[in-house]
């Protein structure tokens, strides 16, 4: 058996409220979690500008409390 790189579930959490987005800088709204385990932080604007191409790399995401992200949908599908 091989050991699962992915973090156990709900083990994502959202961005602190002093993350910045790894695309503007802009205060993070969305943490997203890669197969490999890496993680990258979003804005508001970003993570839904890109949400199809984010939830193809996604195992899992964490949204701050506040804010809808449109790829919440499909990742549920």
């Amino acid at each position: 058996m091989n050991p699962t790189l992915t973090p156990p579930a709900g083990t994502v959490a959202g961005p602190a409220a002093d993350e910045r987005c790894d695309r503007c800088n802009a205060a993070g709204k969305l943490r997203i979690t890669l197969a490999g385990g890496s993680e990258l932080v979003f804005c508001g604007h970003h993570a839904n500008k890109y949400a199809d191409d984010l939830v193809k790399i996604t195992v899992q995401f964490a949204a701050d409390p506040e804010f809808s992200w449109r790829g919440a949908d499909m990742m549920a599908n």
